[in-house]
């Protein structure tokens, strides 16, 4: 496969710059997935890569070699769009093996490489079929298999999965693990949908406004996000985040005083940081506790029983605070309930969104889908 690096990309339309001086490696055979939100530029940095589109300023490079001036069909890529874009008329096979009839391979090659690719998606009873007899699941994976027979260098993914149903993108995340693994392949992804970044990605690009805000594992996202950016929109439900006060600051961590009054410490490192400075304390819903004795409270304005696990919405001032609980918690809306936290599951973020470092690293946090290493030896998240 290859390797591919960005140096200080950038992209300009007028005067607006859409991509501001990107650096960034993807390894051989890596899974790579950007994500953000709508409109943080992570389309247009694949369509860069893809040939698309032209980089205003820095370099692009594959195996090291300056890519900038290389036409889209010369780069030794292959690109899976979220529109199928398959021919009606034509059948699977001849849809999957177009772009070869197109360069002159010998029909025999060509089918030899539709066949190994409809074996690879488990489309061999479909190759016969045109794609109005198809699934939406099956007519995905067709487009996948035109990007296999072409033997890519890299295989490119923007957001294939956004036309499916829920229970249809759930099947075609296993079947895209299943794939990377199989071809072991370098794949970069793009999403805005971080569960799927989280669970197919062997390393994430958080991008926001043109910018790379992280980039890491999916558990050192998850773990230890570089700011209130990251820690916001890696996690579902999303993180919750209360105002907090500085009381003390030890070797050990930092002391803080919550909503209500009580103190916490919780291990950071606020060395830097002087008394009475204000914080927020980003608690994940999934590790937020109902304690009876608990240092935080508020009253219930929704509950979601979603079978095995509760979803309590609770108002705690001018916040939603959400918590994640038991499914069968006895709660009903409009009850008060007490709640808390374990201190090293806590976050803490500065004035300017940074977040404060852990003291204690979390032993998954530098693992990927792909290491067997025991947790002790996972490498420091990126």
């Amino acid at each position: 496969m290859a390797t591919l690096q960005l140096r200080t990309i950038s992209k300009r339309f007028g005067d607006t710059e859409v991509i501001k001086g990107i650096n960034l490696d993807v390894n051989d055979r890596e899974f790579v997935v950007f994500v953000g939100p709508s409109g943080c530029g992570k389309s247009t940095l694949m369509r860069m890569i893809a040939g698309l589109e032209s980089a205003s300023d820095g370099d692009i490079l594959i195996d090291g070699q300056r890519i900038n001036d290389v036409g889209p069909a010369d780069r030794g890529l292959a690109m899976v769009f979220q529109s199928y874009a398959l021919y009606p008329h034509m059948t699977v096979a001849d849809n999957m093996g177009f772009s070869m009839r197109l360069a002159g391979v010998p029909k025999a090659e060509r089918r030899a490489k539709v066949l190994e690719a409809a074996r690879i998606l488990q489309l061999e009873p479909l190759l016969d079929r045109k794609p109005k007899a198809l699934s939406g699941g099956q007519r995905q994976r067709v487009a996948i298999g035109r990007a296999i027979v072409r033997n890519p260098s890299i295989f490119l993914f923007d957001e294939p999965l956004s036309n499916l149903d829920a229970a249809l993108r759930v099947q075609m995340r296993i079947e895209l693990a299943r794939l990377h693994d199989e071809l072991d392949a370098t794949m970069i992804y793009v999403t805005h949908d971080q569960i799927e970044a989280m669970t197919m990605a062997d390393k994430i690009v958080v991008l926001h406004d043109g910018v790379v805000e992280q980039v890491g594992s999916p558990m050192a996202l998850y773990h230890h996000p570089r700011n209130r950016f990251v820690a916001g929109f890696i996690g579902s439900p999303k993180m919750n985040f209360l105002p907090a006060t500085l009381v003390d600051t030890t070797p050990e961590g930092v002391t803080i005083r919550l909503p209500g009054g009580d103190e916490r410490h919780v291990p950071v490192d606020g060395r830097h940081l002087a008394a009475d400075t204000a914080l927020e304390l980003g608690l994940r819903p999934e590790h937020l506790v109902l304690d009876e004795q608990g240092p935080l409270s508020g009253e219930i304005k929704v509950l979601e029983r979603l079978g095995g696990q509760t979803s309590l919405y609770v108002q705690m001032g001018a916040e939603l605070i959400t918590i994640m609980a038991d499914g069968d918690v006895a709660f009903r809306v409009n009850d008060t309930v007490r709640f808390g936290f374990a201190p090293e599951r806590a976050h803490l973020f500065d004035g300017e969104g940074l977040a404060l470092p852990s003291l204690q690293q979390h032993p998954l946090a530098g693992l990927t889908r792909h290491d067997n290493r025991a947790p002790g030896t996972a490498e420091e998240p990126a």
